[in-house]
């Protein structure tokens, strides 16, 4: 009869644990009403339900009940399969009762998680198996020696067997929740996303959707540059302070997003270890806080774009699933983002392309001096040959030489023969913009960075990338501004005015001037450290004084040119006239001669060229004993009376015994004068 009723007893329980666990899909509510069912059967002191995590290919605690609360610790703990109690039940997929001595034979026992376990007597570990696998292991801990035996272990291990459906239910309902959540961010993540090609749009939907299902403390995205081993970053959210703007590049070695990309694999750290990645960048976040990180890779088109990274400021903060929802969002973004990518640089080369044609109409505007280089003499050859030197390299270029002697048809000589001829040569005179305004004609600038920033402005160099640029009258650029045109030629990055965003620009300088920068860097005018940047390759342009064989070429090409677009047919030109060409040292160089020429065009009615003899006269040099010209005009004694002083002082111009004390006349008017007259500065 007592047989009986313990077999009735235990049916009893067996159905209460049933009714207790058959529709409970709530794991702790599962162990807390087998652990007082299994308190009628043996007396133990800690019940854990563990369940095998196939990411990690360790025992997960999903529950624990104990009766010294205050001594459990969290649940969420790992616990290996090697070298633990439960883990060999878990592997050999049998129940396995343990004695003290027992469990101190195994050195990573989950029963060190107890500080109340040193006093551990026994243990029993009874898998979990539905069907033909194994779920995981329930585990009981007991201050009383042998209280587990054959007669309560069967009865344990049937009650168990209902604890494996309800881990096997609660399970698939969590797959289940898991793939319905799944699919509503994929599909809430495609709907946000259709037909958006504005990048900033694409980033902000990234964001919302990081925020909704991974937690953290800071979020970015980057895009990968294999050519300079750099990421740029796209997009920020919540950066902390002095952090780098949106836009901005760092080196990707030594950093977990190279990683990402390299692998095509999720990278994930609890803890931020500076020896396995050591980019400054990295030391740099840790710094700022940041603790541990995910990186999850950008793939489009069977190629890694970049990465999109979280952050936070604690360690452990990110779980394997958190890398898998990341995986799934950067999997929907990514060939959106690269579409985007694609579309802003689109449309950022229709701008260029729009200022392009809009620079170029106002050049077409600005009839130019010349169309080919003219000339036979020995001096001009020795500047064609340094410029077929020089022109492939993609060297900066000093050009100087007195004004109106072709320095911006050398510099359109120089661009034609370079690799960069199939882009735009971008011209700025450096005199002829006011100082206030001329670093916004150089580096551009943004709405509002100034009174009068209406809308934002592209600048000389943004617009010349990958083309030339010439900046003519380079020694008129102000001191305090020649910094900042030191950088950009060292590090080809610059800001605009009224941005923080950096602006990377590939140009080939061509710089040119009248004045002698050698003594202005003696006389601080000009920075040493910028002179010896621009002065790569010099060429000195010959005045027209020193190429008079050329004179006959150049004016026979002057009045073609000028009688064409005056639709006049002059086909000759008086030798009378050419000797008086010849005659004079033209101080205004190859501009003089074309403007001299254009009146005469204008004031020829015939086919014979008509030049005004009298005007000619004036600036004729009568000879010498020797066969030498004398030009007896007021310009050409000044200018003559300057040349001399100068020799007598050796070409100094400033300081005592210079030309200007000698000619009692400011420096700056000497050299406006010089200038004017055509005088180079040696």
């Amino acid at each position: 009869m007592a047989q009986g009723s313990d077999d009735d007893e235990q049916l009893r329980m067996l159905l209460e644990v049933t009714n207790a666990v058959v529709a409970n899909l709530d794991l702790r509510e599962v162990v807390r009403s087998v652990a007082a069912s299994l308190r009628q059967v043996v007396s133990y002191d800690s019940a854990v339900l563990f369940i095998y995590d196939a990411e990690s290919g360790r025992l997960k605690a999903h529950a624990l009940e104990s009766t010294k609360p205050e001594e459990k610790p969290d649940e969420g703990y790992y616990l290996d399969l090697d070298g633990t109690a439960s883990g060999k039940a878990f592997t050999e997929g049998r129940t396995r009762i343990y004695e003290r001595s027992d469990l101190i034979a195994f050195p990573k026992s989950m029963m060190m998680r107890f500080p109340h376990t040193s006093k551990a007597e026994a243990a029993c570990c009874v898998p979990l198996i539905a069907g033909d696998r194994v779920l995981g292991v329930l585990t009981l801990v007991s201050d009383v020696e042998a209280c587990f035996n054959d007669e309560n272990v069967g009865l344990i291990e049937a009650i168990t067997a209902q604890v494996a459906l309800a881990v096997e239910n609660a399970l698939n309902y969590g797959r289940a929740i898991a793939e319905k959540d799944r699919f509503e961010m994929l599909l809430d993540t495609s709907n946000a996303l259709s037909a958006v090609l504005d990048l900033k749009d694409v980033l902000k939907i990234t964001s919302s959707m990081l925020r909704r299902h991974v937690r953290h403390d800071f979020a970015a995205v980057g895009l990968f540059d294999e050519t300079t081993q750099q990421f740029r970053i796209l997009a920020l959210d919540n950066p902390p302070d002095n952090f780098q703007d949106e836009g901005t590049f760092f080196p990707a070695e030594g950093t977990p997003d190279l990683l990402a990309v390299r692998t095509r694999q999720t990278v994930l750290r609890t803890k931020v270890d500076l020896e396995e990645f050591p980019s400054p960048f990295i030391r740099k976040v840790y710094d700022m806080g940041f603790r541990s990180f995910c990186c999850v890779p950008l793939i489009s088109r069977d190629h890694a774009i970049g990465v999109l990274a979280v952050g936070a400021n604690v360690e452990g903060a990110f779980r394997p699933e958190d890398g898998a929802t990341m995986q799934l969002i950067a999997n929907q973004i990514a060939g959106t983002i690269e579409n985007a990518v694609h579309f802003n640089e689109i449309e950022r080369l229709k701008n260029q392309l729009a200022s392009e044609k809009l620079y170029l109409e106002e050049e077409i505007q600005n009839e130019y001096n010349f169309e080919e280089i003219v000339g036979n003499s020995p001096a001009l050859k020795k500047v064609l040959r340094q410029i077929e030197t020089v022109a492939p390299t993609d060297s900066c270029v000093l050009l100087y030489g007195e004004t109106g002697t072709g320095k911006e048809l050398i510099s359109r000589a120089i661009h034609n023969l370079s690799k960069r001829r199939n882009r735009t040569l971008v011209k700025l005179n450096c005199a002829a913009i006011p100082t206030g305004l001329l670093e916004s004609e150089l580096f551009g600038h943004e709405k509002g960075a100034f009174t009068g920033a209406i809308a934002m402005r592209v600048g000389r160099f943004e617009l010349a990338n990958k083309g030339t640029l010439l900046l003519d009258e380079i020694g008129d650029i102000p001191l305090e501004l020649q910094p900042k045109l030191l950088r950009v030629l060292q590090e080809s990055e610059f800001e605009r005015l009224g941005s923080s965003r950096t602006v990377r620009s590939d140009v080939r300088l061509i710089a040119a001037t009248n004045r002698d920068l050698q003594e202005m860097v003696a006389e601080r005018t000009f920075r040493s450290d910028l002179y010896y940047r621009l002065n790569v390759f010099p060429i000195r342009i010959p005045p027209l004084r020193e190429r008079p064989e050329d004179i006959p070429l150049l004016a026979g090409y002057f009045t073609k040119k000028h009688a064409g677009r005056m639709s006049k047919r002059i086909t000759t030109i008086p030798r009378e006239s050419i000797d008086a060409l010849c005659s004079y040292d033209f101080p205004g160089n190859v501009r003089e001669l074309e403007n001299f020429i254009e009146r005469a065009v204008i004031l020829t009615s015939g086919d014979e060229l008509q030049i005004p003899i009298s005007e000619l006269r004036h600036f004729d040099r009568p000879v010498t004993d020797d066969g030498a010209h004398v030009n007896h005009s007021l310009e050409a004694i000044e200018r003559n009376h300057i040349v001399g002083v100068l020799k007598s002082t050796g070409g100094r111009i400033a300081g005592t015994g210079g030309a200007a004390q000698l000619l009692d006349l400011p420096v700056s008017t000497l050299r406006n004068r010089m200038k004017k007259l055509g005088i180079p500065s040696k």
